[in-house]
This record gives structure tokens, sequence and C-alpha cells, in this order.
């Protein structure tokens, strides 16, 4: 009895340790050629997201996608891309960020950050909101897109399944090698191809040992994006509060110039109201004298004729 009890336990231990290999990671910043990155132990389980060209992974604690034959991850405040599911990882500008992978609502992150909270989960993220303006006026309409032309999602590159572990090839030449004849998909966004050139240009460059360490780009901590959230919370107080006394300020013109319109219709009306009963008056007063003429005409007449 008892060992079938350990037999059980070992079994469970066993099934337990694969179910939650893809949730045990560990995230990493690093620009290409950089060996550090998420650190899976195997190929991660990829699901569509409803209506858009782009996978998540639901069993894992990052934000980690799949899109248009590459890997994308959203990590303290930065996106990364990868076309390996382990990297290395390129920081990529959010100007420059896919629309669709922008598109993607709240509640397909599985790890956001602190400042999505409050947000529409079928909606995707107030990025205008978090990057400001100015990121706004760059990728003005990117979050209208027509439903039904959205593009066919990318297949998956199953053949990397066959890579994890100690089989992972860390070696980026050897990556490409592997995809150039295992997958044969290209990327069509305009965005991912220029991603996807780039990685190939700064592979064929000399390591980087000889150009030089290449450095991560600082990732902000919670106070610095605490901070950064409260001064554009400002920031657009300070706008909804212009924009308030502008539109006061338009109302209160309109309304003085309706004034002044209404006030500049009735003057005439008000003198006419005002000179009729004067030229009756005149009229009258002439009427008058007319006939006291006629009277002292017709009595000059009279004595005359005496």
């Amino acid at each position: 009895m008892k060992k079938i009890r350990y037999v059980l336990i070992v079994m469970w231990m066993l099934v337990c340790t694969v179910m939650s290999a893809e949730a045990q990671i560990s995230i990493g910043i690093g620009l290409p050629n950089v060996s550090i990155g998420i650190n899976l132990p195997l190929f991660p389980e990829l699901v569509p997201v409803p209506g858009y060209p782009v996978y998540y992974a639901p069993r894992m604690e990052a934000n980690y996608f799949f899109y248009d034959g590459m890997y994308w991850v959203y990590q303290d405040d930065n996106w990364y891309a990868s076309s390996w599911y382990n990297g290395p990882w390129g920081f990529v500008e959010p100007t420059v960020v896919p629309l669709f992978i922008l598109r993607v609502p709240v509640r397909y992150y599985r790890q956001p950050p602190v400042y999505f909270r409050g947000w529409q989960s079928n909606a995707p993220p107030r990025w205008g909101q978090h990057w400001g303006r100015g990121w706004e006026q760059n990728r003005r309409g990117w979050d209208k897109w027509n439903r039904g032309s959205a593009p066919k999602r990318a297949p998956l590159p199953v053949y990397q399944r066959q890579y994890s572990g100690d089989r992972y090839p860390r070696q980026v030449e050897q990556q490409h090698q592997l995809r150039s004849k295992s997958y044969r998909y290209q990327p069509r966004d305009k965005a991912v191809q220029q991603h996807f050139k780039q990685q190939q240009v700064e592979h064929r460059a000399p390591a980087p040992a000889q150009r030089g360490r290449q450095e991560a780009p600082p990732a902000r901590s919670p106070g610095q994006t605490a901070q950064r959230q409260q001064q554009q919370k400002q920031q657009n107080d300070q706008r909804q509060h212009q924009q308030q006394q502008q539109n006061d300020q338009r109302q209160q013109q309109q309304k003085q110039q309706k004034d002044q319109k209404q006030q500049h219709e009735q003057q005439p009306r008000v003198q006419e109201r005002e000179q009729k009963p004067q030229d009756r008056g005149a009229s009258q007063e002439h009427n008058q004298g007319r006939g006291q003429g006629q009277n002292r005409d017709d009595d000059r007449g009279q004595g005359h004729d005496k």
C-alpha cells in the first residue's frame, strides 16, 4: 500500500512539474545577440486571441504573444521581440510596435502592470494615455480598424518544439538556419518585416564582444511608474481644465453675439414704434393748421363780399 501511494505521489509531482513548467519563468531584458530573456523549459502553449491575428500564452505569468511569425513580450513598460520562443530578445520602441499587438485587449495580458487597473478588459490598453500625447499623435488611429479585414494568423513555428532545454539553439546564426529550413512563413506586416530584417542585420554583424558590451534599456521601477502616472494624470487634468475654460469662454462669446444680434434686430422696431405717434401728431397739427388757414381765407372772402 505504501509503495502504491509513493508511486501515485511521484506521478502527481511529475504531472504538476510539466503543467507548471510554462508558468515558472524569469523575465530578462536584452538587445539582439544578448543571451538573456524569457527562460522557458519548453515551447509554450499558444492560443488564438478571438478576432485578432495574434496568439497569447494563457498558462504563463507573462505578457507573451505571437504575431506574424515573431514573439512579443511586454515587460517593465517595454516591448521586446524575437523570432524564437526563448530569445534572445530585441528592444522595440513604442512608436514602432505593430498595431495588432497594441490592439490586443487587456484581458489577454497575463501579468498586467498596475496602471492597467480600471481599464476595460475587452478593450485594448490606453496606450495614448500611458505613453502621452506625442505617441498618440504619431500613432493616430491605431485603435480604429475594420475587424472584417483582419489578416489571417501566421502559422505557429511548431518545429521549435523539438528544441527545448539543452537542445535550444543559443547561437543566433543557428536559429536562423533552422528557421529558414523549417519555417517558410515570411512576415506580412511592415513593422514586423522591419524588426525581422533588423535582427538579421544585427546577427550578421560582429559579435557583441567585438562591438562592445550592449546594455539593455533601464527598466522603470514601480516608484518611477507611479510618479509618471501621477504626472500624466496631472497633465490630463490640466488639459481638461483648459478645454473646459475654452468651452465656457466660447459659449459666453456666442451668447454675447446672440444678444447683440437680437438687440440690433429689435432696435429698428423700437424706433419705428416711437416715430409713429410723432408722425400722427405732426399730421394732426398739419391738418389743423391747414383747416385754420382755410377758415381765414373764407372769412376774408365774406368780408370782401360785404
